[in-house]
C-alpha cells in the first residue's frame, strides 16, 4: 500500500517564528507545490530527530521555481540571513549552489548523483568539510531503464534518450547507457530538453526515428514535470520510462528509480542531528539503496502492449 505523505501547513510558509529558535534555510529548485511529499518526508525525518517546526526550529525557505540559474543568488540569501544549518535537496544543482554560498554554515544535501565526483565531499564515509547528506541510485541505474524497455521491445534496434544537456550529471548517465547500449546491442539516439517547452519534441522525434520508446535519463526537471510527460507520452503514443513513480501515478507506462520518500526523509534527520551539534564532516554520506519499479497496466494496454510476466514480477507497484 503506498503512504500518503500530507503536507504540514507550517511546511508551506517562511513566517517569522520567534528568534530564539534555530533556523533551517531551505534551498528549493521548484515550487512548495511541487515539493509537497518531499517536505512531507522531510518533516517525518526532522519529527523522528526531535524537532517541528515552531516549536523547536524555524523555517526559512527560499524558491528557484524551476529557475535554477536563480539557485546560487539564493542560497546566499540563506547563508546571509544567518541560518543555523540549510538543507539542500532535490539534486546536483541545488547542493553545488548551497555549496558556493557558504564554507562554514552546516550543509545537509540530498542527490541523486555521486557527491564525491562532484566535488562535494571528500569521501562518503568522511565527508571532511561543512556539508554531508543523502544520495540514492537514480543516476546509477539510468542504464536499467533501457534495459526495461528492451524487454518490452525485444526486436527494436532504437531507444531514444531524453537528457538534459545543463545537468551537471548527464556526462557520466549517457556513458553508462552507450555501455549499456552496446551490451545489449541496440543504437541510441539522444534527444535534449532542458525546458519544458521542448518536452513535446522529444516525443515527436521518438516517433519520427522509429524508435522503440523512449528513456529519460535522471534530472529533477524531469522528475517535478511528471504529469505533463504523461500527458504527452500518452498523446504521443509513445512508450517511456522515467526516473519517478511520479510518472506512472500520473498515467505514464513505466518508473524506475530511487525511493525519494526515504532520501528526504534522511535529510530531515540528518538537520535534526546537526541542530543537535554533530558536525557535517563527522557524519558519513547516508546511501539510499531501495529503488522501485513502477508499471501501469493502463497505459501499456492503451500502447497495445502486452507486459513480459518476468518484469511484472520484478515491479513494486503494479496500476491496474
Amino acid at each position: 500500500m503506498l503512504a500518503i505523505c500530507v503536507l504540514p501547513a507550517a511546511m508551506t510558509s517562511a513566517r517569522a517564528q520567534p528568534s530564539t529558535l534555530p533556523v533551517i534555510g531551505y534551498l528549493g529548485s521548484e515550487s512548495p507545490e511541487r515539493y509537497a511529499s518531499r517536505l512531507g518526508a522531510f518533516a517525518q525525518g526532522l519529527s523522528e530527530a526531535g524537532y517541528v517546526e515552531g516549536r523547536d526550529v524555524s523555517m526559512l525557505f527560499r524558491w528557484a521555481d524551476g529557475q535554477y540559474r536563480q539557485l546560487p543568488a539564493l542560497a546566499k540569501e540563506l547563508a546571509d540571513a544567518g541560518v543555523t544549518v540549510m538543507v539542500a535537496p532535490g539534486g546536483a544543482e541545488v547542493a553545488l549552489a548551497a555549496k558556493s554560498a557558504t564554507t562554514s554554515i552546516p550543509i545537509v544535501f540530498e542527490l541523486g548523483g555521486d557527491p564525491v565526483a562532484l566535488g562535494l565531499v571528500a569521501s562518503l564515509a568522511q565527508p571532511g568539510g561543512n556539508m554531508t547528506g543523502v544520495t540514492s541510485l537514480n543516476v546509477e541505474v539510468s542504464r536499467k531503464r533501457l534495459e526495461f524497455m528492451r524487454e518490452l521491445f525485444p526486436q527494436a534496434q532504437l531507444f531514444a534518450i531524453a537528457a538534459n544537456p545543463t545537468s551537471p550529471t548527464v556526462k557520466s548517465q549517457l556513458a553508462n547507457l552507450d555501455a549499456a547500449a552496446a551490451t545489449l546491442g541496440v543504437e541510441l539516439r539522444v534527444l535534449h530538453a532542458s525546458t519544458s517547452d521542448a518536452f513535446e519534441e522529444l516525443f515527436t522525434a521518438t516517433r519520427a526515428i522509429g524508435a522503440g520508446g523512449l528513456v529519460f535519463t535522471s534530472d529533477p526537471y524531469f522528475t517535478y514535470r511528471s504529469r505533463r510527460l504523461a500527458e504527452l507520452a500518452a498523446q504521443h503514443g509513445v512508450a517511456t520510462i522515467t526516473q519517478s513513480r511520479d510518472f506512472p501515478l500520473a498515467g505514464g507506462l513505466m518508473s524506475y528509480g530511487g525511493d525519494f520518500r526515504q532520501s528526504h526523509r534522511h535529510t530531515g534527520i540528518y538537520a535534526g542531528r546537526i541542530l543537535k551539534g554533530e558536525k557535517p564532516a563527522d557524519l558519513p554520506v547516508q546511501r539510499v539503496t531501495k529503488v522501485e519499479l513502477f508499471i501501469n497496466l493502463k497505459a501499456a494496454q492503451a500502447l497495445g502492449l502486452v507486459v513480459p510476466p518476468a518484469l511484472l514480477s520484478s515491479a513494486d507497484m503494479v496500476i491496474e
